[in-house]
Parts: structure tokens; C-alpha cells; sequence
């Protein structure tokens, strides 16, 4: 099912059973950190996920992030940087703790089981990669303005050294066919996946507008600080 720009909002728990794989999480938090994350990127948003769903596993986000609360469904421990997260539990955090307001983009047609497939070897070459310092988000972002891959090195994989989540969410979605494979992943930021940016998705692949998933966060907006925990 995709859905468009209705105005509806979402529950998590109806937008967890909507979700498949590849279909975007995309959040907007109030810290000085993310504000800074969107002044430099000059985007709404200042996260991105893709989820994963398949077979009889529960859906899953795979994404990058500071925090190792959470459980790392590949690896089985807790670590920070690259991480694949029960989906419900990641919403959970981002919207409860981070204090984020958060919209589900959805990936039409639903994919194949080639697709899933490169999801997974993506999760394999990626999964605990650390996550860049604050100092070279914003080096990183401006050496990505000029990341064109001539033909002859497209399809190349490598495990990077430092990864940020519009990079994660980039490489899988190329490793599966869903974008083009023209830039390197550094070029992409959060924004480039909100509908009002270009996105260089390849046919037959469309992705829908943003649907809102649980009400606009309220109070004060939490600590920077509680990403480290």
C-alpha cells in the first residue's frame, strides 16, 4: 500500500504493519544539533532510515545513529554508528526520547526477493560502521556537492570508514536498484529523501509523499545528550 499527502496521521502501531522494505523513515528533531544538521544541509528533516521487512522477521530499520541503547538485530550486541533496529523500538526512541516528529515515505512497487537479497549483503557490509564526528558531517556533506561516478567505477562497494544515515539509507537503496548508482553516497543528505528534493530513483521505482506517524512532539526539546546513551 502507498500513500500520499492526505493529512491522516498515523499510528506507530498502523504504521509498523504498513511498512516494507524500502520504504523511508524520516525525522525532524528541536535540539541545536539538528537544527545545525538542517541549517547546513538546508533540509526539513535531519534523519533518515529504510526499513527492511522480510519473511517472518519483525520489521526492521537500518540506519545510523550515536546511540547503542538499542539492540543491533545483525550483530547481536549493542554498538554505536550503523545499526539495524526493530523498527517499533527505533520509532519509539526517535519519538519518545529524541523528542522527533517522524513521516513514513512509502516505496512503490513492493520489492522482489533479488531486492531483499541486496538489502541484506548491504547490512552485511555496512552493519557497525562508526558514525562520523560532528566536525566531518559537515566536511563530508561539502565534498559530496561534487560526487559524480564515472561509469566504468559504478557498482564498486566498499565498507567506508565512518558512515552518516543519508549515506546508509543511499547505499542500500543503490545496492538494490532504487537509485541510480550516477553519485557517490556522500552527495545524498536527509532532505534529498523528502519529497520536495530530487531523488534519482530508477524505473520502475516511485516513492509516495510523507505521512505523518503520531502527533507533533511536545515540551521542551530533549538534550543533545541523550543520543550518547
Amino acid at each position: 500500500m502507498q500513500t500520499g499527502h492526505t493529512g491522516a496521521v498515523l499510528d506507530i502501531d498502523e504504521a509498523v504493519n504498513l511498512t516494507r522494505t524500502g520504504d523511508l523513515w524520516l525525522f525532524r528533531g528541536r535540539t541545536a544539533t539538528d537544527r545545525a544538521i538542517r541549517t547546513l544541509t538546508n533540509a526539513p528533516v535531519n534523519h533518515v532510515g529504510v526499513a527492511i521487512v522480510i519473511d517472518d522477521l519483525p520489521p526492521l530499520m537500518w540506519h545510523a545513529e550515536l546511540s547503542k541503547k538499542l539492540l543491533d538485530q545483525w550483530s547481536g550486541g549493542h554498538h554505536r554508528g550503523v545499526q539495524l533496529h526493530d523498527l517499533k523500538q527505533a520509532l519509539t526512541q526517535w519519538r519518545d526520547v529524541y523528542g522527533q516528529a517522524s513521516w513514513l515515505r512509502q516505496l512503490a512497487p513492493e520489492v522482489g526477493r533479488a531486492e531483499e537479497n541486496a538489502a541484506l549483503r548491504t547490512v552485511a557490509r555496512l552493519d557497525g560502521v562508526s558514525f562520523p564526528s560532528t566536525a566531518k558531517l559537515a566536511s563530508r556533506w561539502l565534498r559530496g556537492r561534487d560526487a559524480y561516478v564515472p561509469r566504468r567505477k559504478r557498482g564498486h562497494r566498499v565498507r567506508p570508514e565512518a558512515a552518516f544515515c543519508a549515506e546508509v539509507v543511499a547505499e542500500t537503496l543503490m545496492e538494490m536498484g532504487i537509485l541510480l548508482d550516477d553519485r557517490k553516497a556522500t552527495w545524498f543528505d536527509p532532505g534529498t529523501f523528502w519529497s520536495g528534493a530530487y531523488l534519482p530513483v530508477a524505473e520502475p521505482w516511485s516513492y509516495g509523499g510523507e505521512v505523518q506517524v503520531g502527533p507533533e512532539p511536545e515540551g521542551a526539546a530533549p538534550s543533545s545528550r541523550t543520543r550518547w546513551r
